[in-house]
């Protein structure tokens, strides 16, 4: 074979591993959404069945947070020690094993601790797919399948709903759980065909290489050394602070308006029920259009002008939905906002991956991403509170506040590409 069939032979290869992992991760997410929708849906059986309080109820949703910020900083830390494939396969495998396991349980703290455990997987895989992707995309369209890959998200929802329809009223609430353990054959698939990408591999290489020389004097790293490593380094330290702020106010604002907005739409402006569920419909379909051609734009113009761009204009237009909406065009005003609101999600994941080199990156992007995870844990109980001083329509403006700061860090300190994952 001449040189020039070999080299075609390889960027096949290379093509087809990458389309491939890019299929499994984009299920993996799309099954992370799903997961995190089942529990909404199963909320009012769940209330019936267990005689729970509305705080009660509400806990279950903090549980899973804390779930998955804690699996995710750790998540992290798993993708830089074992492999990013080994800890998507092990994060698919818990939190489809775990929620499988709520269809058996039989009260408010078997549920909630069940629910916990089961949420450390679904914080790891989210931070494990988003990196590895990242190492095996080529650089010109990066953004692209990343921001594409950020849609299974929002396509879970729907999948989620649609389950929910069909289901819930036939077979009940367990059944919704037990089906969670179809996602495991995937994890085995996965681990059979698809290979660590070799940034992590190299990465190995180095940290043998220095062992070897005598640099660091222990047979095995800490859990904590990544975070060590992170912090020692100025450049990773800053970069690690900024984002953990950028990703805090992007979550304060993503979750408080994903709880609040269909309540909004009900009870303040008086929406019904079918309609509304119509609405978000819409939203959620724009959303993803949103972050598919955020990754397009991405990857022509820079990630850092389509972030700030989506994450201004989501913090202008809200305060637009509040004050100027009215029942002829609160349907159009939310198809608008689902599309900004779409766009920071799908340029984020490049842009924070590309932020640190590859011997630090699981753990420096999940550990930033997910201590952001406290304002997602805060955000719906700060609007609560607004709504019962005033109304939903004065928290959703300080969600706009959020994402307003949210837009300004990386525009003013965060470049775009500042460590290639195919050049490492």
């Amino acid at each position: 074979m001449d040189t020039a069939a070999q080299a075609s032979a390889i960027t096949h290869a290379k093509t087809s591993t990458w389309v491939l992992v890019f299929i499994f991760c984009f299920l993996g997410l799309l099954i992370d959404g799903a997961d995190l929708m089942l529990l909404s849906y199963s909320l009012g059986s769940l209330k019936a069945e267990f005689g729970l309080s509305n705080v009660e109820a509400g806990s279950l949703g903090s549980f899973t947070l804390a779930g998955m910020a804690i699996g995710g900083i750790y998540g992290g830390w798993a993708c830089d020690r074992f492999g990013r494939v080994k800890t998507v396969v092990w994060s698919i495998a818990l939190f489809s094993l775990g929620t499988a396991i709520l269809g058996l349980t039989h009260s408010y703290w078997q549920f909630a601790i069940t629910r916990f455990i089961a949420s450390l997987g679904i914080g790891a895989l989210y931070v494990a797919c988003n990196t590895l992707m990242s190492e095996y995309v080529p650089t010109r369209y990066r953004t692209t399948a990343l921001g594409t890959l950020q849609a299974g998200w929002s396509v879970g929802y729907i999948v989620a709903t649609l389950l929910a329809g069909w289901i819930l009223p036939t077979h009940g609430w367990r059944w919704l759980f037990y089906i969670a353990i179809i996602p495991v054959v995937l994890a085995l698939v996965m681990q059979r065909f698809v290979p660590e990408p070799q940034a992590w591999i190299n990465a190995q290489a180095e940290r043998a290489r220095n062992r070897l020389a005598g640099i660091q004097h222990r047979s095995g790293e800490k859990r904590d050394g990544m975070f060590k490593q992170i912090f020692a380094d100025p450049q990773a330290r800053r970069m690690f602070m900024l984002w953990a702020l950028t990703a805090g106010f992007l979550q304060f604002g993503y979750y408080g308006v994903s709880n609040w907005m269909p309540t909004y739409l009900e009870s303040e402006l008086g929406v019904k029920f079918s309609a509304m569920t119509g609405y978000m419909v819409g939203t959620y379909t724009a959303m993803i259009l949103g972050k598919v051609l955020a990754g397009l734009a991405a990857d022509r113009i820079g990630r850092r002008a389509v972030f700030a761009f989506g994450a201004l204009g989501t913090a202008v237009f809200l305060p637009v939905i509040v004050l100027f909406q009215s029942p002829e065009n609160i349907l159009w005003l939310l198809v608008i906002f689902g599309f900004l609101y779409g766009i920071p999600y799908g340029v984020n994941a490049t842009y924070m991956t590309e932020s640190f080199e590859a011997k630090l990156r699981g753990s420096a992007v999940g550990g930033a991403y997910n201590i952001g995870r406290l304002g997602a844990a805060v955000a719906p109980a700060a609007i609560g509170f607004l709504a019962s001083q005033g109304s939903i329509g004065v928290g959703l403006l300080v969600m706009g506040a959020a994402y307003f700061i949210c837009g300004v860090i990386p525009a003013l300190f965060i470049k775009d590409k500042q460590f290639d994952p195919q050049r490492q």
